[in-house]
């Protein structure tokens, strides 16, 4: 029987320790089951198209290629790079893509039954938006306060809480040519929110993100965790969400509506586990490890 070679691969330009951690957790969980391992950083591996094959350099021991990646980074390129040479890769890139693209991840939950705050995307431009009467029309669909989030963020940044007309008009100056949304602001869930880390078909650990302190309920900027009990229905939004982005495991953020019911605010491809374990005491590696050998054992038999 071949034995098993995995690669974990993670940011090389974040040097927190928390990026580290989610990688040695996830090597660890690995080891567990008897595969062997390799922690790579996205920055030693060069995607290379060298007499028209694709094909890696960097550090790494090119005769060594493994039997599937887990992707922990955002690094969608060479994720498909790593697909286009036939390995598996888990989240996948197309997931990677849609998930690192806020305004891509709306437009992939449309038309399937998915609660979300109502959502303009920003016309696309290459240097500045010079025509702002279309902004005119976002504020009077949308009402203030709105919301403002590029469409390229992590933890809560690049989110702005917009009051007036005039402070739209400022922020999209701000923004350039930098692709952004437009949405409702969810009173009823001002400073809270719940995350939901979905593994197949099971939402396997969930907690309560307040902020007394600020609109986002995000811990980096200031939250605190509280252990919580989902019901039915946010699971199902939850887990319904991460398969039409096409997620293996993702931690799904969802809004209290004015009703208490779910509407999906954002989900994270490579969503950091190690808030969740603080608070609620699951590892959810545990779980996504088991659960990517199996469906890759599957997929070769």
């Amino acid at each position: 029987m071949k034995h098993i070679v995995c690669w974990i691969i993670y940011n090389g330009n974040l040097p927190e320790q928390k990026f580290i951690e989610l990688a040695e957790w996830f090597d660890k969980e690995a080891r567990k089951h008897h595969f062997s391992t390799k922690l790579l950083k996205n920055n030693e591996l060069f995607p290379s198209v060298t007499d028209g094959r694709a094909i890696l350099e960097g550090t790494h021991n090119q005769q060594e290629l493994p039997d599937f990646v887990f992707f922990l980074d955002k690094d969608v390129l060479l994720a498909r790079h790593l697909e286009k040479m036939g390995i598996p890769v888990y989240n996948s890139a197309a997931c990677i893509e849609i998930c690192d693209n806020k305004s891509l991840t709306f437009q992939t939950l449309a038309d399937h039954g998915i609660p979300m705050p109502k959502t303009l995307l920003a016309p696309m431009v290459f240097h500045a938006h010079e025509n702002v009467e279309p902004f005119y029309h976002a504020a009077e669909s949308l009402g203030f306060p709105l919301v403002v989030k590029e469409a390229y963020g992590s933890f809560g940044m690049q989110v702005y809480l917009i009051q007036t007309i005039d402070e739209l008009l400022l922020k999209v100056k701000e923004l350039g040519n930098r692709p952004f949304l437009m949405q409702e602001f969810i009173s009823s869930s001002k400073g809270k929110d719940i995350r939901l880390n979905v593994v197949g078909d099971k939402v396997v650990a969930s907690m309560m993100r307040v902020s007394e302190t600020d609109f986002r309920a995000n811990v980096s900027n200031g939250g605190r965790m509280f252990r919580y009990e989902p019901t039915d229905t946010e699971k199902e939004v939850a887990i319904k969400s991460a398969k039409l982005v096409g997620a293996d495991f993702a931690g799904v953020d969802l809004l209290f509506a004015e009703d208490g019911s779910p509407l999906v605010c954002e989900i994270n491809s490579n969503a950091h586990i190690k808030n969740i374990f603080d608070c609620t005491g699951i590892n959810v590696a545990t779980y996504i490890v088991p659960h990517i050998l199996q469906k890759w054992r599957e997929s070769k038999q």
